[in-house]
């Protein structure tokens, strides 16, 4: 079994059997018929993956590898903020006429600073410090700026990495604010144990533990047919993933350095109703 999905598994089975609904509050979300998209939530789940194990891919539906990918080269790579820099649609329900998010994602990523050692944006920082200063704790990203917060299509979820090293090894933790389980739990996972990878490769390093910290796990109320119908399946073993071994600058990855090797997966029979 994957551990991608024993965590999910286990994780939406405690939220099912012991969560808190916000049916008697007043939400943002709606559904396409303007309904209030409620959920049904735990608070605090922290889950922690060893990707010198294995690389963590859902098998009980199949995940899109490659947008996961695409998705995260734009924010932290391109370091983008329009729409029209991605390769998918997830983000046009959130985006302007012009394509914008606002100030958010890789629009804060890109920002640039100054610093003793010189003028660096946030992903150049980490870069630096895992080249220079391994020892260093202070390797960490942050996307909730409260002073763009009013500039942002929406907040972000995912929101802050922190890395470090230890001996050889990178570790990062993924911090976020609130996690819709069955969208973007298998999503948010496979793009940032890939982030770590592609940082320990390009630093000399090996990829170590992702932790994954959600502050708000939850589950909507019309996406629960769905959730157990994918836990009722018999998961595979997870893939392996095959990453351009010759890439050695971070900017030099495209989505055609990953692939998913001996990837086995169900089909999901229901359609996932979306709420924004």
């Amino acid at each position: 079994m994957s551990r991608a999905d024993e965590l999910f598994i286990q994780n939406c089975k405690d939220i099912l059997a012991h969560g808190v609904w916000d049916t008697d509050q007043s939400v943002r979300p709606r559904w396409d018929d303007g309904a209030p998209a409620h959920t049904v939530k735990k608070f605090g789940i922290i889950n922690r993956y060893d990707l010198r194990e294995e690389f963590p891919v859902q098998t009980i539906r199949k995940m899109a590898f490659k947008s996961a990918v695409d998705e995260l080269l734009w924010i932290w790579q391109k370091k983008s903020n329009n729409i029209r820099d991605l390769n998918s649609h997830i983000w046009d329900a959130w985006a302007d006429e012009d394509g914008s998010i606002g100030k958010a994602y890789g629009y804060q990523l890109g920002v640039k600073h100054q610093y003793p050692e010189g003028e660096f944006d946030q992903v150049d920082r980490v870069l630096y410090d895992l080249k220079h200063n391994p020892a260093s704790r202070r390797m960490m990203t942050n996307l909730y700026n409260h002073h763009d917060l009013h500039e942002m299509a929406l907040y972000p979820c995912a929101y802050s990495m922190t890395f470090n090293v230890s001996g050889h090894t990178l570790n990062a933790v993924l911090n976020q604010r609130s996690q819709d389980m069955l969208t973007a739990n298998g999503w948010n996972v496979m793009q940032y144990a890939a982030l770590v990878r592609m940082l320990a490769q390009v630093s000399g390093l090996e990829a170590g533990e992702l932790v994954h910290v959600i502050a708000d796990a939850h589950i909507y109320d019309r996406h629960v047919p769905v959730v157990e119908e994918l836990l009722s399946r018999t998961p595979y073993e997870a893939p392996r993933l095959w990453m351009d071994p010759a890439v050695t600058d971070f900017y030099a990855f495209t989505r055609d350095s990953f692939r998913l090797e001996g990837y086995r997966f169900h089909t999901l029979e229901q359609p996932i109703p979306v709420a924004v």
